[in-house]
């Protein structure tokens, strides 16, 4: 028996083949909290009856289902990614580092047609059995990324899905070792992109990464259920950088509206030979678009700027992550 409360309770993920169709749990993850839910829909029959004051309860229907939600997390070193491969859309294997224990996956930027996840999430009850909510077709809206001084780098995903099955076994969890990736590991690096350089008095940044799509595909014959959403705007990236104002580069590039390739990582310790656990964020082209320097008393200046991630035309943003997950 599990812990009756929110210790006993547990998240897994995997990959679907076909979109809405349970797939057993292949990952665990951690996380500190989420909010996956069935959202329904229903109509109420108000129909004239000769001296009838209440509506009948027989004659509710349920119209339509579907999943909403987000998933909040401190971003380890391993088990991430299958939720990389359904933010960022490109269909990914880990690459093996020579004949090391490292393998590097690298996350570039594409349409999510055909990503969507198996997210089942173990609920405890206080008497301490552990109930099934499995949510089926989870497709990544939007993700957020942020790390500051003292912290660690945490992520929360919003999902869009098509339905939850409670009929599902739970399946048992089970977790690698994994340590969290953290302030004293960041670096943020800017310039010419393949060439950049790092940047000092950066305190804390966000990058957050929007994948529209239509999630109101309600077709008839569909049982009230979705179809597989589809992207229908452009990708938007957006940030923000807290900073001590140590030079103007930043804030030269803002008076200018010139761009800047944007690194942002996080490199653990050495897994075998030169090879080292990492996250890194390349957004190959960034605009300032606020955060000019302001005097606000007597302490430091600390610029706060905001930033806007677009496409140089050649190379697409992308996520890169190594750890010794030889599968996603």
């Amino acid at each position: 028996m599990a812990i009756g409360s929110g210790l006993g309770a547990q998240l897994g993920i995997s990959a679907e083949s076909t979109y809405g169709t349970f797939v057993a749990p292949s990952k665990f993850v951690e996380f500190t909290k989420e909010s996956l839910v069935l959202k329904k829909t229903t109509a109420q029959s108000a129909g004239i009856a000769a001296g009838r004051l209440l509506a009948l309860s027989s004659r509710r229907v349920l119209t339509r289902k579907e999943v909403s939600g987000s998933i909040d997390l401190e971003v380890t070193n391993k088990a991430m990614g299958l939720l990389l491969q359904a933010l960022m859309g490109t269909t990914v294997t880990p690459a093996q580092q020579a004949t090391s224990t490292a393998y590097l996956q690298t996350h570039t930027l594409a349409d999510t047609a055909g990503k969507s996840l198996t997210i089942q999430k173990g609920v405890p009850l206080t008497t301490g059995t552990v109930t099934d909510k499995s949510f089926l077709g989870c497709k990544v809206t939007s993700a957020e990324f942020s790390c500051e001084v003292g912290g660690m780098l945490t992520g929360s995903f919003e999902f869009d899905g098509k339905t939850c099955d409670e009929a599902q076994t739970l399946a048992t969890a089970s977790y690698p070792a994994m340590s969290p990736y953290h302030f004293g590991q960041m670096a943020v690096k800017t310039g010419t992109f393949g060439t950049e350089t790092a940047r000092d008095g950066v305190r804390k940044v966000s990058v957050k990464i929007e994948r529209p799509q239509a999630v109101e595909r309600f077709y008839a014959g569909q049982a009230g259920l979705k179809r597989e959403p589809i992207s229908n705007d452009q990708v938007k990236i957006t940030g923000t950088m807290e900073t001590d104002y140590i030079d103007t580069v930043l804030d030269d590039l803002h008076t200018s509206d010139g761009s800047t390739s944007l690194v942002w990582e996080f490199v653990g310790p050495i897994i075998a030979s030169t090879y080292a656990e990492t996250f890194r964020i390349t957004l190959p082209a960034v605009h300032f678009d606020e955060g000019p320097p302001v005097v606000d008393g007597f302490d430091v200046i600390k610029p706060t700027l905001q930033f806007t991630g677009l496409y140089d035309g050649t190379n697409l943003p992308k996520i890169e992550y190594m750890s010794t997950d030889v599968t996603l």
